[in-house]
């Protein structure tokens, strides 16, 4: 299929060091463009900052599950131990907390493992067994040594001409579209 008949996903620009990353970032965030991600080799320090990313939903999704694993692992003890099948071992009381602290624990720490695994791939939109940058052979040095920004052809201030225009201004050494 030719990439006429195709549907534009994108427009990839590479460059050449992390401060290029930045600095484009920040332009592309100054030009109002929402729809845009870098990909680097390794993690870069302000680039979150540049890219004027909020702060991720998974520390809460961890601690609700965590909560949830924890007030379950009480009221599943509680009833079983106090309601359903209550035995009077020695005199000790029915609600005897600190013997319940091992499965409080564990109930706690592995939802809270699930929530992070769980919450990681759903704000991650995942699974995705394609993505459309793989398809273009240069972006496979962004595990080695360059570093690409994409702006996606969803975004709402998206114009191919301008786009390279801008790319082309800011420096890029290589500018491709990018199809789905």
């Amino acid at each position: 299929m030719s990439a006429e008949n195709k549907k534009m996903y994108g427009i990839l620009a590479e460059f050449n060091n992390p401060k290029e990353l930045i600095d484009v970032s920040k332009k592309v965030v100054e030009l109002g463009y929402d729809k845009f991600d870098t990909y680097s080799p390794f993690p870069i320090h302000g680039i979150d900052k540049a890219m004027k990313l909020e702060k991720s939903k998974l520390g809460w999704i961890v601690l609700g599950h965590g909560l949830l694993g924890f007030s379950g692992a009480l009221a599943m003890m509680y009833f079983m131990s106090v309601i359903d099948y209550p035995i009077n071992i020695s005199g000790k009381p029915f609600f005897n907390a600190p013997a319940w602290v091992p499965v409080t624990f564990e109930l706690t720490i592995l939802l809270s493992a699930f929530g992070a695994v769980f919450g990681m791939f759903f704000l991650n939109g995942l699974p995705r067994f394609n993505h459309p940058l793989f398809n273009i052979e240069r972006f496979k040095r962004s595990t080695d040594d360059k570093f690409f920004v994409c702006i996606e052809a969803a975004d709402s201030k998206f114009h191919a001409d301008q786009v390279h225009e801008f790319f082309k201004e800011a420096g890029a050494a290589h500018i491709e579209e990018v199809y789905e």
